[in-house]
């Protein structure tokens, strides 16, 4: 995420929140993408286009009031993560997935390629998902998305030094229960 990306993504959420259509547009196809990794990675694959859609339609109602306190795309990543955040909760209510639905897909979708590229990765995902959600998150925004500490803390709207902490435990967790199977 270059700084110049960033001053061009919050300008056209400024010109967006005064009512201009062609840099509303512009401002979802530049940050579209950075959002659906984030929930993709955050809630999975199979609600991140749902999710992706929802965070839109909280920008549009904010957009006016967005304030260029922070750059946009954190802005936006905030917003995004809000949207997961609120539904894990309503999801909290209903019956989660089996860990043994990995292992299906795992057996029944190998690569031609390469057989333990899918159940790497799909061992990797399992234990992304066993992670606490805030271990989850900040691991992914830091070390598979890449923004910095600092980009990260304030997506969370937490600290550096707790986005920092959790990331070391996210690793320490996993190290863990590589070590423990």
């Amino acid at each position: 995420m270059s700084s110049r990306n960033d001053e061009y993504v919050t300008e056209l959420a400024l010109r967006a929140g005064r009512g201009d259509k062609a840099a509303l547009s512009q401002f979802i196809r530049a940050t579209q993408d950075d959002v659906w990794r984030l929930l993709a990675h955050l809630a999975g694959r199979e609600q991140a286009d749902d999710l992706t859609q929802e965070t839109y339609l909280r920008v549009l109602g904010a957009l006016p009031r967005f304030a260029a306190r922070s750059s946009a795309r954190t802005w936006l990543l905030s917003l995004a993560r809000r949207a997961w955040i609120d539904s894990v909760r309503h999801d909290m209510a209903r019956p989660r997935k089996s860990v043994a639905e990995y292992d299906t897909v795992a057996a029944t979708q190998p690569s031609p390629d390469n057989p333990n590229t899918w159940s790497e990765m799909m061992d990797a995902r399992s234990l992304l998902d066993a992670l606490p959600a805030e271990r989850r998150e900040a691991l992914i925004l830091t070390q598979v998305l890449g923004y910095t500490y600092e980009e990260a803390a304030r997506i969370s709207g937490v600290r550096v030094g707790t986005i920092r902490s959790r990331v070391a435990r996210a690793r320490r967790d996993m190290v863990a229960e590589v070590d423990g199977a």
